[in-house]
């Protein structure tokens, strides 16, 4: 897939975990603004040594004179994922935050808005890939209770925006991104070394997740962009291998040379095999495999505790 270059591109959330590599790299051949509160200047700082130009908007009462007035295209990649029990509040940013950026910028080419796989119900079968066109209902997770139904509600939003606005959309449902800018093997390996317990779901009930390396983010998201439509795509966005979290928590401790103590429970957090065959079709194969990808992100974020 043809890698875009030329363009003026608009991510919001530029300082996140998947947003950071994917922002900087378009910035190597693009003009990428980034917006987002930047409560922490430090992540702004870092965002613009990276090439990203920002600009300090809050989704909930934006100010939109700091930015150009035209992007050929948006990539919604923001998002508000807290502890708490405020629906409320995590609609206003992550579903009315979204309809604010559309409105703002219909005149895009197209937009991608990342939603989570979190939206779906939890599965009847547990033993095959989950599709696009399967139920919803969300999976509340422990760490952000509210999450899932605001990401519900932002779908609802952005496919109206689309369709109000005339506006090329994808949405597309994220699995568990990661790489050298972090993510949920990252957060595995960072529990492995502090001897924390790592708490998975039950077997057959939601343990096997659809990890994809950010390279593999970069490489799909021009697929995603040209498949954008009015009615918005809605697609996957996850790796083709899907992985048992025991598995990949047993592989990560052998290569750091520690033991990983995995508990099953419904206290785990719930993950999704991701059915890819719509996503490769867009937007193509995933090229890092998730051991490879792995051991990158160890080296990158763990080298003095990997053993000689």
């Amino acid at each position: 897939m043809a890698q875009i270059e030329g363009s003026k591109i608009l991510v919001t959330g530029p300082a996140g975990q998947i947003a950071f590599p994917l922002a900087a790299r378009l910035a190597q051949k693009n003009e990428v603004w980034g917006i987002a509160r930047f409560s922490d200047g430090k992540s702004r700082e870092r965002c613009e040594t990276a090439g990203i130009r920002t600009a300090i908007v809050d989704l909930e009462q934006p100010d939109w004179s700091k930015t150009p007035e035209q992007f050929d295209y948006v990539l919604h990649l923001a998002a508000a994922i807290v502890p708490g029990l405020d629906f409320q509040a995590s609609i206003r940013i992550n579903a009315l935050g979204t309809g604010r950026v559309m409105s703002r910028f219909r005149s895009a080419k197209a937009c991608l808005v990342m939603s989570t796989c979190g939206v779906y119900a939890a599965p009847k079968d547990y033993g095959k890939g989950v599709l696009e066109s399967d139920p919803l209902g969300g999976t509340p997770q422990p760490y952000a209770p509210t999450y899932c139904v605001s990401k519900i509600s932002q779908e609802a939003v952005a496919s109206s925006a689309a369709q109000e606005f005339g506006l090329k959309t994808t949405l597309a449902r994220m699995n568990a991104a990661y790489g050298d800018n972090g993510g949920f093997p990252a957060m595995i390996a960072d529990m492995i070394l502090k001897g924390v317990r790592i708490q998975v779901m039950p077997p057959g009930q939601g343990q096997i997740a659809s990890p994809i390396h950010e390279d593999d983010i970069f490489d799909h998201t021009p697929g995603l962009l040209a498949a954008a439509s009015v009615p918005a795509t809605i697609v996957n966005w996850g790796g083709d291998e899907p992985v048992p979290v025991p598995e990949m928590a047993r592989y990560i401790a052998s290569r750091l040379g520690k033991q990983a103590n995995v508990i099953e429970g419904p206290d785990g957090i719930h993950q999704y095999w991701l059915d890819h065959a719509l996503r490769t079709q867009l937007a193509g194969p995933c090229k890092v495999s998730w051991k490879a990808g792995v051991d990158r992100m160890l080296a990158a974020r763990h080298a003095q505790a990997l053993p000689s």
